[in-house]
């Protein structure tokens, strides 16, 4: 084979030739698996088209961009966009309202569709297990903005299904989506609803490669439903849960920004208005590109900033890490 040689023994041992592997180089390999580079080299080209190419464009969050002169014709302007957003008026504001709303949505988003997973594979019929997986996955499939029209059809202070319901019980109306105070928890529930089916399939596969002995010995031993999903199930699924855990922690800062943009008004902007909102407001509609430039650049790093750490400590101290 021309990726072997032959090793021989010696006259006085008598040994049989054997193979002995030799390292294939880049070339080889690539022309010996080429189906397997064909099959993922759309998957590659995007992210070099969409996500690697641009990245050149960053360069404008350092310099005062005029359109007619081009990235390389604008001046440098150093650090004075990012001094500008942090001693800007909206900085608190935005801060606290992207790391607020993202840490509301891990923590009621992320334990959901592991709860959902654990019941769904202790069902026993396939009937009503196929049927709830249905109802669960099936938000996933509806557009944002049906989403977004649905919560202010029922949540309509006039006719909304909700206040009228809660008007039964001598409740006034409430103007969910115009209430500040609200908008965190319809944003959260909201996505939770929408997500939790779909990102408990991870889950189920992970459940599925429980070995089924450890659950027939602890039968054996008496334990009950609860223990074995609490010192079996968990524990298989744990590797699964952790990495999915550093993938979510690493994109706290990165929330949706087509539903928040949808349910913010006027009235609610005191607790809607996130990074992204306000990236947009500046480089879209004020065509502030270097300024917006910065804002995003400053959000994407702190999410590397929390990705790298958290990923750290996970490898650190429970061994499961993405690299």
């Amino acid at each position: 084979m021309a990726e072997t040689i032959l090793e021989r023994g010696g006259p006085e041992t008598g040994a049989h030739p054997r193979p002995v592997p030799r390292k294939l180089t880049l070339g080889r390999r690539i022309l010996r698996n080429w189906q397997l580079y064909l099959l993922i080299s759309p998957v590659v080209l995007y992210y070099i088209v969409f996500h690697y190419v641009p990245m050149y464009g960053l360069q404008i969050a350092f310099k005062d961009f005029v359109a007619n002169k081009g990235i390389w014709g604008s001046a440098w302007v150093g650090f004075d966009h990012f001094q500008r957003f942090f001693n800007s008026y909206f900085f608190q504001r935005l801060i606290t309202n992207t790391i607020g709303l993202g840490l509301y949505t891990l923590a009621l988003g992320f334990p959901i569709p592991i709860i959902l997973a654990l019941l769904m594979n202790e069902v026993q019929s396939q009937k009503f297990k196929k049927f709830v997986q249905t109802v669960t996955y099936a938000p996933h499939f509806l557009s944002t903005v049906v989403v977004v029209g649905m919560m202010m059809m029922f949540l309509n202070p006039r006719y909304g299904l909700v206040n009228t319901f809660l008007g039964m019980f001598g409740v006034k109306p409430v103007n969910f989506l115009a209430d500040p105070s609200w908008f965190k928890t319809l944003y959260v529930l909201s996505d939770v609803w929408q997500t939790m089916g779909w990102s408990s399939i991870i889950y189920l596969a992970a459940l599925a490669g429980v070995d089924n002995q450890l659950h027939e010995a602890a039968r054996v031993d008496g334990a009950t439903r609860l223990q074995r999903i609490w010192h079996i199930n968990l524990p298989g699924i744990r590797p699964t849960i952790v990495i999915l855990l550093i993938l979510n922690l690493g994109s706290v800062m990165s929330i949706g920004f087509e539903k928040v943009l949808l349910m913010q008004n006027t009235l609610n902007m005191q607790s809607s208005d996130i990074i992204d909102t306000y990236v947009y407001r500046s480089g879209i509609l004020d065509a502030d590109y270097s300024f917006s430039a910065a804002v995003g650049l400053f959000s994407t790093v702190i999410n590397f900033i929390l990705l790298i750490s958290v990923n750290w400590i996970s490898k650190r101290f429970s061994g499961s890490s993405l690299w």
